[in-house]
């Protein structure tokens, strides 16, 4: 592990305390995977141009000004802006490369050879580092040249042919979903190989991108195909091998209802008032009614449209079959309150305090701690730069 420009006045807590992390990276894959690191306690210099990270200018929404796209996914870290062709700069982000446990990227694949802080440069003066490259087509002769944009995975993986309804268009998810997988695959990635290095002394270079992300966060639907020949269709709101398991209309809206397995089949019609029907020899079996769902379907939309959303969800809930009500984000947010999970965490103090989504991850032992708020730009650069010009260690 190697001291950070400021653990020795400002410790950090977590099981990843003593780790340094250089990113390099901007926009959301790699940001959001040094947040992760830098809950878990990992010291993480967020390196930016003088212009900063993109997501600072994306708005809106805002809060004080300030876009909450990019709140949301760098806190914990400090800032400091480097100009990679500034000869000054540049030897100052080599560097903080030479001291840190884990350098992460999201360049294009080859981008950062022409500043000396590609992995083969990096990794001749340490050779323990950690090198991790998101890209988003692999850094191969046909992948590098592409721009990685989360949009353009979608479509190009096949994810986007699944969405929407079947009679209308391919809709993209509402939010940059592999960018999130590549981000949560390097940081498996990371820690993988940091595990490793406490054997070896060696560091290695992990490469994610978000094409590969896709294929195997789209799980059963590229199974279908690999393994099965099957060229997934959209449905819209239904499933492909389950029935129920979509919203299915109450008095007075929708209401999501699944049966995974037969016991709960039983358990639901029984809870509606049809009992009967999980005798039926159409609907005994999930094959029977994924295969009937048409037949079945009017049936319980008939006894659900009788009584409210939220009526149905808690007597069915009782019985042990998953349901749910379709939320905004806002009602998301006071049910995740209502269960007790705590959902958000005031980060930093005072009127400088942001609020912002709780960690997912919980420890018995070591908790995870939120110290820092998302950093201004260059914001910790001037003791980052005394810290990089101190003889080291």
């Amino acid at each position: 592990m190697t001291t950070g420009p400021t653990q020795s006045d400002r410790p950090r807590t977590g099981p990843l305390a003593g780790l340094l992390v250089a990113d390099f990276s901007r926009i959301l894959a790699g940001p959001y995977a040094t947040m992760l690191l830098a809950d878990l306690g990992a010291e993480v210099v967020k390196v930016e141009g003088p212009a900063g990270d993109d997501t600072r200018s994306w708005s809106p929404p805002v809060r004080d000004g300030i876009s909450t796209y990019y709140l949301g996914i760098n806190r914990n870290k400090r800032s400091v802006a480097l100009d990679l062709k500034d000869p000054g700069d540049a030897a100052a982000a080599q560097e903080l490369a030479r001291r840190a446990d884990v350098l992460i990227e999201n360049f294009r694949p080859g981008g950062l050879a022409r500043f000396g802080l590609d992995y083969e440069s990096v990794a001749r003066d340490n050779p323990g580092v950690v090198y991790a490259s998101i890209s988003g087509f692999g850094s191969g002769p046909k992948g590098a040249p592409l721009p990685g944009y989360d949009l353009i995975v979608q479509a190009i993986s096949g994810l986007m042919s699944l969405t929407g309804d079947p009679e209308g268009e391919p809709y993209r998810a509402g939010i940059s979903v592999f960018d999130v997988m590549a981000g949560l695959h390097a940081t498996i990635g990371i820690l993988a190989a940091v595990n490793l290095r406490h054997e070896t002394g060696r560091g290695q270079h992990v490469e994610v991108n978000l094409m590969s992300s896709a294929l195997s966060g789209l799980v059963n639907q590229t199974s279908a195909y690999v393994a099965g020949g099957v060229v997934p269709f959209r449905m819209g709101n239904s499933h492909p091998s389950l029935f129920p398991y979509e919203p299915l209309p109450c008095s007075d809206g929708e209401l999501i209802v699944t049966a995974g397995n037969n016991g709960q089949f039983r358990k639901l019609v029984e809870v509606l008032g049809v009992p009967e029907l999980a005798d039926d020899p159409r609907f005994l079996r999930n094959e029977d009614r994924t295969a009937n769902r048409d037949l079945l379907r009017p049936l319980l939309v008939e006894r659900l449209r009788t009584r409210t959303r939220n009526e149905w969800f808690h007597d069915i809930i009782a019985v042990g079959v998953p349901c749910g009500p379709i939320n905004t984000i806002d009602g998301g947010v006071a049910f995740a309150r209502e269960v007790g999970l705590d959902p958000v965490v005031e980060v930093g103090e005072g009127d400088a305090a942001v609020p912002s989504v709780r960690n997912p991850i919980r420890f018995s032992e070591s908790p995870v701690d939120y110290v820092l708020p998302p950093p201004g730009l260059d914001e910790h650069g001037a003791e980052i730069r005394r810290w990089l010009e101190e003889k080291s260690a």
